[in-house]
């Protein structure tokens, strides 16, 4: 139980950082400002602010997000109205604005009649006990500390999401499943090396294991299986199929070595049984290797396309024969899966981490809204018309995403629930 929270929280914080450092890096280098890193969703429970980015860690462990400047930014917004506290460097600059109404003995408090953190960069008001409003002009790197006790940096108009060029924003946007696919490909290039090689589909003996029936027998690795008993064998899978089915009876194999001429060798498989009982031959023979550079390297792409080619199609088929939640899986249905991958080791481990990675990656590519592909969907939009779409259109689209996409976390969250927990 405590082996698979952990190993849990370690796979899905993996997941989430890498995804979000992907967006994370680009937007840094497209020259927006980044106010937060957080691992994590709901109450924060540590934070650390460097080089103008708030890195948060959060209490549940679902989710994260990268909160650019000029995406989302409601928070932070100041209204007339409003008491705040300021405080002021030695040039009578705004260097912070409390939100959080806790004292400071140097802040200046304030209540708001107007501000400009965009342009101007200016903030208007009255001081307790004074009837003539003041003017103090705002730094460009100050900060705001929110309601929550947050600490984000406010953002020029020149360091928005929206001003940086088109392309940056959208490999901005791709950045994230683009990590997870890499992150994807180097584990699964990662498993190859380790395991030694990529096991192939090939009617051929891989290790032989000492003392079984198969060094008793005389067979070597490599060997090449044509037929079990007279009939042939065209893969690891028949040959496997053909040795199980004569548990205790002697069988005939018909083996090549190193290209020579093809001969019979006589060998008994051990007996077994399985957990229901059943009994299965067993002859002592790992399955077939592939040891060389190029394939441990391939293996990685190469699992990539199946897993992602795999989704695609799920999700198409989803299209023509409609919408069922129990096609999909959330942090409790990876929880569930978790638990029984401990059981096989750390190499399933780092193999369920790899599906999981590459399975981020395409989700998040699909063209909704609230999602990276729905993001990159306004952006190819606005490459089309030349201009970008009204900001208030594109938060209703972004809001009905969200709010969509929220109501498919509580369905599959629940369907989850019921199935794993319930037996329903």
């Amino acid at each position: 139980m405590f082996q698979t929270i952990i190993t849990f929280i370690i796979v899905f914080s993996i997941l989430v950082i890498i995804h979000e450092f992907g967006h994370f890096y680009f937007a840094k280098k497209a020259g927006i400002l980044v106010r937060e890193f957080a691992i994590g969703m709901g109450p924060k429970i540590f934070s650390h602010r460097k080089n103008g980015t708030t890195y948060t860690i959060r209490m549940l462990p679902i989710g994260g997000y990268v909160r650019m400047a000029g995406i989302g930014d409601e928070d932070t917004e100041l209204k007339p109205g409003m008491p705040l506290n300021i405080t002021l460097d030695e040039e009578q600059q705004v260097i912070q604005i409390d939100l959080s109404n806790k004292q400071h003995l140097q802040a200046v408090p304030i209540e708001l009649l107007e501000a400009d953190l965009e342009h101007a960069l200016f903030i208007k008001g009255i001081i307790p006990g004074s009837s003539e409003p003041v003017r103090y002009a705002v730094k460009r790197d100050a900060t705001i500390i929110e309601t929550d006790g947050t600490e984000v940096q406010i953002a020029p108009i020149d360091v928005q999401y929206q001003s940086a060029p088109l392309l940056k924003r959208m490999l901005t946007n791709f950045a994230g499943p683009m990590n997870n696919f890499i992150l994807g490909i180097a584990v699964f290039i990662a498993i190859a090396f380790v395991q030694g090689g990529v096991t192939v589909n090939e009617s051929r003996l891989g290790e032989i294991q000492p003392d079984s029936p198969a060094e008793a027998a005389g067979l070597r690795e490599n060997d090449e299986v044509l037929a079990v008993n007279g009939d042939a064998t065209a893969d690891w899978t028949e040959l496997v199929t053909s040795i199980q089915a004569n548990p205790g009876n002697q069988i005939t194999l018909t083996v090549v070595t190193d290209g020579e001429e093809a001969r019979d060798v006589l060998v008994t498989p051990d007996t077994k049984t399985d957990e229901q009982g059943n009994e299965y031959g067993l002859i002592g023979v790992a399955v077939p290797m592939n040891r060389t550079l190029m394939a441990k390297i391939s293996y990685g792409f190469k699992e990539f396309w199946v897993i992602a080619t795999s989704i695609f199609g799920l999700v198409f088929a989803m299209f023509r024969t409609g919408f069922q939640a129990d096609s999909f899986g959330g942090p409790v249905a990876i929880y569930a899966a978790t638990e029984q991958v401990v059981d096989y080791g750390f190499l399933s481990v780092l193999s369920f981490l790899a599906y999981l990675s590459i399975n981020l990656g395409v989700v998040n590519l699909l063209p909704i809204p609230a999602l990276d592909g729905g993001k990159l969907l306004l952006n190819l939009v606005e490459g089309i018309r030349g201009k970008p779409l009204d900001p208030e259109k594109e938060g209703i689209i972004t809001a009905i995403g969200m709010g969509l996409l929220l109501l498919l976390m509580v369905i599959v969250t629940w369907n989850d629930i019921q199935r794993f927990f319930f037996g329903q």
